[in-house]
């Protein structure tokens, strides 16, 4: 057990929902809801990304259980809570149970037990498939990890009409696409963290140039997968030139990492990537909120 330095407040438990981290899943599950093609009450649809909200901290937070040696050996993460002494493992983990179960329990009973379901699903390959499983053993823990942080199109769009349906596993299919080049820049200028902690992160295991170039290949794949919803018809003209101008800077800033190999260029990748995920979902939701004429490929 470690020292606790003082009695654990409100503050100290909510960082442990890891907020900005949470913003994101909530986001793209908003995308999920507000492309759907059935109408949500606004009730119903802040109870819904409250419960993904309170799920996918609650995870957070029982991956901070799990992690907490660990997280006090890297720069990045050793001002969390638990390292801090702010709260007990202990208490995280209960904290992180507890959550976990009253916003799946919410959403069965007040949303869907279809988006439950997912919800669910969602909590536990992150916890149990990525964190215990992957993380530490292989450098395609991202890779296939990734899957957890691409559900929420998926549990918004069934929270709305109860089945799932094409769209939503495009959605999933770009975040899922998208994850592994965010996260190989932040392992690349955060090496040492990585490597003194025991994560195999491709850059530790394989280098740096394998990991520019699996950049590369990744982030052709995230263009081609955002282009998937404008091929199949389900959006039109503005999100196609939302999606091209974003495809277009996300393709110049891998390019500028791997032809420049310096560490300013990983930390632009990874802060650009963020912005890209959310314009592009930024430019799904508004297509679907104004008469937009499509473009057919098929």
């Amino acid at each position: 057990m470690m020292p606790i330095e003082r009695e654990a407040g409100p503050m100290d438990f909510f960082s442990l929902l890891k907020p900005r981290v949470s913003s994101l899943v909530v986001f793209t599950a908003f995308a999920g809801i507000m492309t759907a093609p059935v109408a949500m009450h606004p009730l119903m649809i802040f109870i819904t990304l409250l419960c993904v909200a309170l799920s996918s901290g609650a995870s957070g937070a029982i991956n901070m259980w799990y992690e907490h040696k660990t997280d006090a050996l890297m720069a990045r993460t050793k001002k969390r809570p638990i390292p801090m002494g702010k709260i007990s493992p202990e208490a995280a983990l209960a904290f992180g149970i507890v959550v976990n179960i009253f916003a799946v329990m919410i959403m069965g009973l007040m949303i869907h037990a279809m988006a439950a379901f997912w919800l669910l699903v969602a909590s536990l390959f992150y916890i149990f498939i990525y964190t215990i499983w992957l993380k530490k053993r292989t450098p395609q823990n991202i890779v296939i990890g990734g899957a957890a942080g691409a559900f929420p199109p998926i549990i918004g769009w069934v929270a709305a009409t109860g089945h799932l349906d094409l769209f939503p596993f495009l959605m999933f299919l770009i975040i899922f696409l998208w994850t592994p080049p965010h996260f190989w820049a932040l392992a690349l200028f955060r090496n040492e963290d990585y490597t003194k902690a025991g994560i195999p992160m491709l850059p530790v295991t394989h280098g740096f140039d394998v990991t520019r170039t699996q950049i590369i290949f990744y982030t052709i794949l995230t263009i081609i997968a955002s282009f998937s919803p404008v091929y199949f018809g389900m959006t039109g003209l503005l999100y196609f030139i939302v999606a091209l101008v974003l495809n277009a800077a996300f393709l110049i800033f891998a390019m500028r990492l791997y032809i420049k190999k310096d560490e300013r260029s990983s930390i632009q990748l990874f802060t650009f990537s963020i912005f890209y995920l959310f314009a592009l979902f930024l430019g799904i939701i508004l297509e679907h909120l104004f008469t937009v004429p499509s473009i057919r490929f098929i």
